[in-house]
């Protein structure tokens, strides 16, 4: 079972349906004990991370991310649920993540002709082999919005980057832990693939 931790930050029902759709279980969790069990773990998300950082601490979901990335079961995070993996934020002034990889987020410059959040879709440039991009080319497009973006401490963790304004790494690998700046499950086919690479790992 893979579980989708709930901690009050959007699209948890989105990313469900995605997997429903491959015929993958997949489970909305709010309970440490019942995540624990589980055989991999998604981390979704819209919002800000503050919050989201305040209600890990607060449900113990932190613990349960720690604990299942350390045992080697599969980890995505999405969207926030990525961003939430480094070691600080400068949304609303410095905010401190999980410090799973070294790292920072930091917001879009103001260029003239970029608008903030990036919104739409765009291509990823493969930095390496990943095995939930197997099956995928840079001709294929997937669904940003967000105004932050992850600069990585290790470019050995970067697996994509993407240009918008700037090239900016979109997605992020180590071991069992997966990270997307992206929605997988709003990029029609080519999101389904990514979801259910991850779910064969």
């Amino acid at each position: 079972m893979i579980a989708i931790v709930d901690y009050g930050m959007g699209n948890l029902r989105s990313v469900q349906k995605a997997f429903e759709r491959l015929n993958v279980e997949a489970q909305i969790v709010s309970e440490p004990e019942v995540a624990s069990k589980a055989d991999k773990i998604v981390l979704p998300g819209v919002g800000a991370i503050a919050d989201a950082i305040a209600e890990l601490e607060r449900t113990g979901m932190d613990a349960v991310v720690r604990e299942s990335i350390s045992s080697g079961k599969p980890f995505l995070g999405i969207c926030l649920g990525f961003q939430a993996l480094f070691e600080s934020s400068e949304e609303n002034g410095t905010t401190r993540c999980l410090g799973i990889l070294p790292g920072r987020v930091v917001r879009f410059p103001a260029f003239p002709a970029l608008v903030v959040p990036h919104m739409g879709w765009n291509r990823l440039v493969f930095q390496k082999e990943v095995p939930i991009y197997q099956g995928l080319s840079e001709a294929d497009l997937v669904y940003f919005v967000h105004s932050y973006y992850a600069v990585p401490g290790e470019k050995s963790d970067v697996a994509t980057m993407t240009d918008y304004g700037l090239d900016f790494c979109s997605s992020v690998a180590r071991d069992n832990v997966f990270g997307v700046q992206f929605h997988p499950e709003k990029s029609q086919a080519v999101g389904l693939r990514i979801l259910q690479n991850f779910a064969d790992l």
